[in-house]
């Protein structure tokens, strides 16, 4: 199976399934002498660990992350970092049956299709489950990055119910369990959860990522854009199915004007008058706040009975149980944080071998 390593100077591959004995993860690239201890990784691990709150799947996972290697007296030597974390609370007599029938909305098929055999357990390799390894390797990333850069994530929609951006309050993100910046917002988005789950359904949402104190000239042209590897990075995480950067799709509806973010002298200094383009000009950072969105589909296990086929090619019908999360947006916000950490340690890394600073 390909495509399990992301990067190119700053390169993850994760291993492992969702009931396994163990996720992990090697992190090759980091540079040498960064002070690196498993405290510094398990702060980030802790803000994604299930069962946090009844909004999320009630799977009981510490996520205690070990070092096995690259790690030397609280510094990093700049071998590969190996990452494990021990699988604690799998439960997979909870898809004994429907071992052979493919879920809607999931990777059963496909991966049916593809290699011939499947990990029915939670999804296998297909699962979130994964993205624990994410967040851990985001957590190096952020060490490469330094205390220069903040990368803060946050759930601006759940469903048709946005917050206001008016309200806009980054430490109310840590004070709620949605990661909402408007506390009203998060309250409406209780009652309508609470309701969806007793529907037996689901709900999507918009999880917004903001870096600041990015430098300008991070990226390069035509194929290694850093909002293109941006977007790849987004899009890779289970349940992603849209990206958008800056203004996004609302630039369609803008006039050139409008977009274009103006050029001004301020002590010496170029700045703009606005940030349409998130950060990024020409696949080149502008020294601008990066903003991305990303568009996450509601979750694919529901208890609502469903169409479908099995592995024998008989139709058949299908209510998924087990722990599931009603809206798996709330946990994307951490592993969306992880992402954009990974994409600007690389690139950083990149343009320092290039141009040199």
């Amino acid at each position: 199976m390909s495509g399990n390593g992301f990067g190119t100077l700053f390169r993850v591959t994760s291993f492992g399934e969702s009931h396994g004995p163990a996720i992990g993860c090697v992190v090759d690239g980091c540079p040498p002498r960064l002070p690196l201890a498993e405290a510094d990784i398990q702060v980030w691990l802790d803000r994604r660990r299930p069962g946090q709150s009844r909004f999320t799947t009630q799977r009981r996972e510490p996520d205690r992350v070990q070092i096995l290697s690259g790690v030397f007296e609280g510094l990093s030597t700049g071998a590969p970092i190996g990452l494990l974390i021990v699988n604690e609370d799998a439960r997979s007599k909870d898809y004994s049956a429907i071992k052979d029938t493919f879920r809607p909305g999931h990777a059963d098929f496909t991966y049916q299709t593809k290699y011939g055999i499947r990990d029915y357990r939670g999804g296998g390799r297909s699962s979130a489950r994964e993205t624990a390894m994410r967040v851990a390797a985001g957590a190096i990333a952020r060490r490469v990055l330094g205390e220069g850069m903040r990368i803060r994530g946050a759930l601006v929609q759940v469903g048709p119910h946005r917050i206001e951006r008016a309200c806009w309050d980054w430490a109310e993100v840590e004070r709620n369990p949605f990661w909402s910046p408007d506390a009203g917002a998060a309250e409406r988005w209780a009652e309508f959860l609470d309701d969806v789950r007793k529907d037996g359904s689901s709900a999507g949402g918009i999880v917004e990522v903001v870096a600041d104190g990015v430098p300008a000239g991070l990226g390069a042209p035509v194929f290694d854009r850093l909002d293109a590897d941006l977007a790849k990075a987004l899009m890779s995480i289970p349940a992603v199915k849209g990206v958008e950067i800056g203004a996004g799709f609302a630039a369609a509806a803008m006039s050139g004007p409008e977009h274009n973010d103006a050029l001004r002298m301020q002590d010496g200094r170029v700045t703009f008058l606005s940030n349409n383009a998130g950060g990024v000009l020409g696949g080149i950072t502008t020294g601008q706040p990066l903003i991305a969105r990303l568009a996450v589909k509601p979750t694919s296990s529901v208890l609502t009975p469903q169409p479908t086929v099995t592995a024998q090619g008989a139709d058949a019908e299908i209510a998924t149980k087990g722990r599931h999360d009603p809206c798996v947006a709330i946990r994307a916000v951490p592993v969306a944080e992880a992402m954009v950490a990974l994409v600007l340690a690389d690139h950083l890394l990149r343009h320092r071998a290039q141009c040199g600073g």
